[in-house]
């Protein structure tokens, strides 16, 4: 299956469940708006996802995935699935260690994190009980991503894009309960517990329904006593430095809990909500695309196929700049549009709505970077080289840290947002310079002409939605039908703008989409020419 298919599989799952997601926060700053409950609930729900992201879908699964692979391509699918029931015998137990141990430990977690919290009574207490709360999310989500990276392996990508659907399903179900409570008297801390115990149910819900997709998929893992086999320990060699390597956006993610609770009330929750927006393009494209071709590169690499490896990197590449460029410049523009129409409201206030428009506009700034890292680390995963991005990681964090200390305290959470995006683009300026100096990959001169097209449509739409976004800003804060309509007018008519100076400039590979319509492309596109 290409490239273009698996992501398109992928994106499409993926975009369900960032619209459920959207929604869910929509639902979420109406009910809680940027209080100290929504803050408090933030925390809690940060710590489960961001170990997740770092450990469970980056470190985990950039390190087991290529192994997984190897072993089904060398030896045969009862070999692999010896070697996944060997890690998995480990991996419950290491799950269940540490999440045991962080939920001890969480008060001094929160304290960390959000010693700020102490300053407002009862928030640092609340935060650490969520906190409590969600942390078991960890270990159920880690197990389904484990799950997930087996389908992966076996080009089965539809049942871990789909899993996060569920998750959202959950949460918001979660909402409109605490909400009916709210509605009978209770307070924000009631609607903030019943989203706190949704977290692990969904996580139960998730774990139910990849079991039960794998075991469908002919994937026989049985649960066995541990065994450190050499495998096993190879793995967790590989883990560690992939902890940081793969999950440098993770990590920034504690960076950035760190700072925000130490600004005033809301903060915290308001990066959150502004994140969302920023997500969407990066979880769908950014997602697909890393998920996708990790499998697929290893596969070309373990084979030989170094040719096919550059056009696979060159093609996903192409992909993430023809979807980001035209979706930052819109959410950079729109900002201001978007969030009036779709958190302004409820306990989210006017005030509340212009701070988060313009963290928007500084975290979208890095939005191809965010994605391109997504595509440029699997080119030294998929060779089972971890060690190169730790290196260049902790560079990239230390860099942010030292920046956040000084534009922190002069812009605020917007300038938080900001080190963000321009520490993501000097990480994968880093990572392209290295991967061409070893010869590993390199962007050729088909595709910077295709580069700069994009580029030029991209500068058409934004030009087109610069003058139109002031044109109907009382309709973005009207009823249903006007919110709806103004937003549609600006989407569409920017969207079409920018397809059709795509095409006719030639930005498009028009060979390349037509990969989504036929089952077995007739000849893959290449542009390491």
């Amino acid at each position: 299956m290409s490239l273009v298919r698996n992501v398109g599989t992928i994106g499409g799952l993926t975009a369900v469940s960032r619209v459920f997601g959207f929604v869910r926060d929509i639902l979420l700053a109406r009910v809680l708006g940027a209080g100290m409950a929504a803050d408090a609930f933030q925390l809690a729900f940060i710590l489960p996802n961001t170990f997740r992201r770092l450990f469970a879908e980056g470190a985990f699964s950039v390190a087991f995935v290529p192994m997984y692979t190897r072993h089904l391509a060398s030896e045969g699918e009862d070999a692999a699935d010896r070697f996944a029931s060997d890690v998995l015998a480990v991996f419950i137990w290491v799950l269940l260690g540490f999440s045991a141990i962080a939920m001890i430990a969480m008060p001094g977690i929160v304290w960390l994190l959000a010693s700020e919290y102490r300053d407002v009574p009862g928030k640092y207490e609340l935060a650490v009980v969520l906190s409590q709360i969600t942390f078991p999310y960890l270990a159920l989500v880690s197990l389904v991503a484990m799950l997930s990276g087996l389908m992966n392996a076996h080009s089965k990508f539809a049942p871990g894009a789909f899993v996060p659907v569920l998750l959202n399903i959950v949460l918001i179900a979660g909402i409109i309960t605490g909400y009916v409570q709210q509605q009978n008297g209770g307070s924000d801390v009631a609607v903030a517990w019943t989203q706190a115990i949704a977290v692990p149910v969904a996580g139960v819900a998730q774990l139910i329904y990849m079991a039960w997709a794998t075991r469908r998929a002919g994937v026989q893992l049985k649960i066995t006593r541990p065994h450190f086999t050499p495998e096993v320990r190879r793995l967790g060699m590989l883990i560690l430095p992939a902890t940081f390597g793969a999950g440098v956006y993770q990590i920034s993610q504690f960076v950035d809990t760190f700072f925000a609770t130490s600004l005033e009330q809301g903060s915290l929750t308001l990066l959150k909500y502004a994140d969302r927006l920023n997500q969407m393009p990066l979880g769908i494209v950014g997602i697909a695309l890393g998920t996708a071709i990790l499998p697929m590169l290893a596969r070309q690499i373990h084979g030989g196929d170094l040719k096919e490896a550059q056009r696979l990197q060159t093609n996903a590449v192409e992909m993430a700049l023809l979807l980001t460029l035209p979706a930052a410049a819109a959410l950079a523009i729109c900002a201001p549009a978007f969030v009036s129409a779709f958190f302004v409201g409820g306990r989210m206030t006017d005030a509340d709505g212009a701070v988060m428009a313009n963290i928007v506009i500084a975290l979208v700034i890095g939005l191809p970077s965010y994605v391109l890292v997504k595509v440029f680390q699997p080119a030294f995963f998929s060779r089972e080289d971890t060690r190169t991005p730790v290196w260049i990681a902790v560079g990239v964090l230390a860099m942010n840290i030292g920046i956040n200390f000084i534009v922190v305290p002069r812009f605020g959470i917007v300038g938080l947002a900001g080190a963000t995006a321009f520490t993501s683009t000097l990480n994968v300026l880093t990572l392209y310079i290295i991967l061409h100096r070893r010869g590993w990959y390199h962007a050729t001169a088909k595709l910077g002409g295709r580069v700069l097209r994009q580029v030029l449509a991209t500068a058409a739409m934004s030009v087109l939605l610069w003058y139109l976004t002031p044109l109907m800003g009382d309709y973005y804060t009207g009823n249903f039908l006007e919110r709806a309509g103004s937003l549609a007018v600006l989407v569409i008519s920017g969207g079409l703008l920018f397809l059709a100076v795509a095409w006719f400039s030639g930005a498009i590979d028009k060979d390349l989409i037509g990969q989504l319509r036929r089952k077995r492309p007739a000849k893959p596109v290449d542009l390491a020419e």
